[in-house]
C-alpha cells in the first residue's frame, strides 16, 4: 500500500523528478525509470545460446525465464529505475596505447576500483534516500550481477540504443559508462522509450574488431571476444586468435573506439576510477614480472583480480609475443618458462616462436 504522500499522480511525478536529481548527486549521469516488457526478446536470446555463442559462459544459461520477468527476481516489482554512471578517466590515452605495442592495453573501465562495488554502494544510497523520503518501498539493487537483460531495458527506459557492437550507446556519451537498476515496487511514472536505433549504414564496429566476433550486427559470439578470451575463459587461448589479440591483457575496447558516438564521450570524475598502480602506462614486460602475490596485493578491489593469476600471465605472453622483439622481451619470456604453469608455459613458447626463438 502506498504512503499518503504518494496518493495522486502529481506526487508520484514529483518523486521520479526527485529520484533523478538524487541520482545525479549520488554521481549518475542519468536515471530513467520504465515499466519493462521483456519477453519478447526470450526466443532470440535462447537462440543466441543454442548456436553456443556465450562460448564458456555457462552461468548465461542458468535461471530458466528469470531475466524476462523482472517480478519473479524481485517480487512485486513494477518499476525499474535504470542509471548509468560515465567510468573514462580523462587523463588515460586509448587509440596511442593500442599502437604502443610494447605497453600493455587495459580495457578503461578496469583501470581502477572495481565499479560493482562503486555503484551498489551508490544504488544502495539512492534506494535509502528514497525510503528516507516515503518510506519502505521494497526494492533490490542490481550491478552486472543478476540475471537481467540491462541494455534492454536501459533502451525501453529511453537512456539510448542497443547498438550493433550490443552495447548501449547514447547521443550525449557514446558508450563510455556503466548500467546498474534499482527493481522497486513503487507505480512510478515512466519515460518514453527509444524511438530508434541510430547506427544507420555504420558498421565499424563490427569490421575493425580485431577478431572478427561480430556474426552479424547485434549478434557477437563470445568465443571470438578479446573480453571474454582474456577475462572469462579458462585455459588456452585458439592459437588462431593469439596474434590478432595485439597488447590487449585485460578486456577490450575497440568496437567502442571506433564508434563514431564516442566522440560525445563524457570524462568520469569518480576519483575510484582513476588508474591504479600505473595500470594505464605499464609496459607488458612490468607486469609480467609481477609474482602472484604482487599482483594479488596490487588487483585489490579490482576487477582485474576476477581473471587470476594465471591467466593474467597467460595474457600478457601472448602480448609479449605480439610486442616488438627486443632482448629484454626475449629475455623475461626465457625466465618465466621454468617457473611457472603448463598452461602459461604453451603460451610463452608460443610467443618465443613469434621472435624467432
Amino acid at each position: 500500500m502506498l504512503p499518503s504522500s504518494l496518493s495522486t499522480p502529481e506526487q508520484l511525478q514529483q518523486l521520479a523528478t526527485d529520484i533523478k536529481l538524487w541520482a545525479q548527486e549520488f554521481g549518475f549521469a542519468e536515471a530513467r525509470i520504465v515499466a519493462p516488457q521483456l519477453a519478447q526478446h526470450k526466443d532470440e536470446f535462447k537462440q543466441w545460446l543454442a548456436k553456443g555463442y556465450h562460448a564458456g559462459m555457462d552461468y548465461l544459461a542458468n535461471h530458466g525465464d528469470l531475466r524476462f520477468y523482472p517480478e519473479q527476481l524481485h517480487p512485486g516489482t513494477q518499476r525499474v529505475i535504470s542509471l548509468r554512471m560515465h567510468y573514462l578517466p580523462q587523463s588515460v590515452e586509448t587509440v596511442k596505447r593500442l599502437q604502443t605495442k610494447e605497453q600493455a592495453y587495459i580495457a578503461r573501465y578496469a583501470l581502477g576500483r572495481d565499479y560493482h562495488k562503486l555503484i551498489r554502494k551508490r544504488l544502495t544510497q539512492l534506494a535509502k534516500k528514497i525510503q528516507e523520503h516515503i518510506g519502505d518501498h521494497g526494492y533490490r539493487a542490481f550491478v552486472d550481477s543478476a540475471p537481467i537483460l540491462e541494455r534492454q531495458i536501459a533502451e525501453q527506459a529511453g537512456m539510448g540504443w542497443i547498438g550493433k557492437n550490443t552495447l548501449l550507446l547514447t547521443p550525449k556519451a557514446g558508450s563510455w559508462f556503466l548500467l546498474g537498476e534499482i527493481f522497486t515496487n513503487l507505480p512510478l511514472p515512466v519515460d518514453k522509450p527509444t524511438a530508434s536505433r541510430h547506427c544507420g549504414s555504420c558498421t565499424a564496429c563490427l569490421t575493425q574488431c580485431p577478431t572478427d566476433a561480430f556474426v552479424e550486427p547485434w549478434v557477437l559470439d563470445a568465443g571470438k571476444c578479446i573480453s571474454y578470451l582474456t577475462i572469462e575463459h579458462k585455459g588456452a587461448i585458439p592459437e588462431e586468435l593469439r596474434s590478432k589479440m595485439g597488447n590487449r591483457i585485460f578486456g577490450c575496447d575497440d568496437c567502442q573506439l571506433v564508434c563514431p558516438w564516442t566522440k560525445f564521450a563524457k570524462h568520469t570524475e569518480e576519483e575510484d576510477f582513476q588508474p591504479r598502480h600505473n595500470l594505464d602506462a605499464a609496459s607488458l614486460v612490468e607486469l609480467f614480472q609481477w609474482d602472484q602475490d604482487t599482483f594479488l596485493k596490487n588487483t585489490e578491489g579490482s576487477p582485474i583480480r576476477r581473471t587470476g593469476y594465471e591467466n593474467w600471465q597467460r595474457n600478457i605472453a601472448v602480448a609479449l609475443g605480439n610486442a616488438p622483439t627486443t632482448e629484454e622481451v626475449i629475455k623475461v619470456l626465457q625466465k618465466a618458462l621454468e617457473q611457472t604453469t603448463p598452461l602459461v608455459q604453451e603460451h610463452i613458447q608460443w610467443a618465443l616462436k613469434q621472435h624467432q626463438c
